[in-house]
């Protein structure tokens, strides 16, 4: 599982999306899988950001896949609902917040809207078990994870991240992690200040 807050390490994010989006311009189908996404913040704050650069009926076109380990059992629901603490929400800018957040039922806690919700699919997942459960994405995104994996764990999987890359397709990981040297050969970095990379 990775921790992690929504709007954390936009910047990077910025990055990316600077490079994806002129690879997926007119594509009538957008897949990513953000593999490690925890309790959701980090599948959608990519959503957001991503709507907010693709405009409504473009982004109709997206479709995510987060996954995580979920040992608790509790990670899909709290995704498929997209309903959390307004404590959790704080980082947000103020004008995003505004747009895609409104107040649950549940006193205290505000709901993600279903543009936003319906691009989202939970999956559990176990990355060391080497058994991608789809193919053909985008973008893979994988931060905070990495780092808690033996290198040669490492390795398996950043070898499994390519072989489930469309062509140009992007990777995605934390500003602490590289692909491994003995595996640089799968991935050209493409931004100077963020950890982008695209499928040699």
């Amino acid at each position: 599982m990775a921790f992690t807050f929504f709007f954390r390490d936009s910047h990077s994010i910025e990055q990316a999306l600077k490079y994806f989006l002129p690879i997926v311009n007119g594509y009538r189908k957008i897949r990513i899988w953000d593999a490690g996404c925890a309790m959701g913040p980090e599948p959608y704050t990519f959503a957001i950001m991503l709507a907010e650069r693709m405009g409504y009926f473009a982004f109709k076109n997206v479709e995510i896949d987060a996954s995580d380990i979920d040992e608790t059992d509790t990670f899909g629901k709290i995704i498929t609902d997209g309903i959390y603490p307004e404590s959790e929400l704080t980082r947000i800018p103020k004008d995003i917040f505004n747009k895609y957040f409104t107040k649950s039922e549940r006193d205290g806690y505000f709901r993600i809207n279903d543009n936003i919700l319906s691009r989202i699919r939970f999956q559990k997942h176990d990355l060391l078990e080497l058994k991608p459960f789809s193919d053909n994405y985008n973008m893979v995104i994988c931060k905070n994870v990495l780092l808690h994996f033996q290198p040669k764990e490492r390795i398996e999987v950043i070898k499994m991240f390519h072989s489930v890359l469309a062509p140009q397709g992007l990777f995605l990981t934390e500003q602490t992690q590289q692909v491994p040297e003995e595996i640089s050969y799968l991935f050209k970095k493409i931004a100077a200040d963020a950890n982008v990379y695209q499928k040699a």
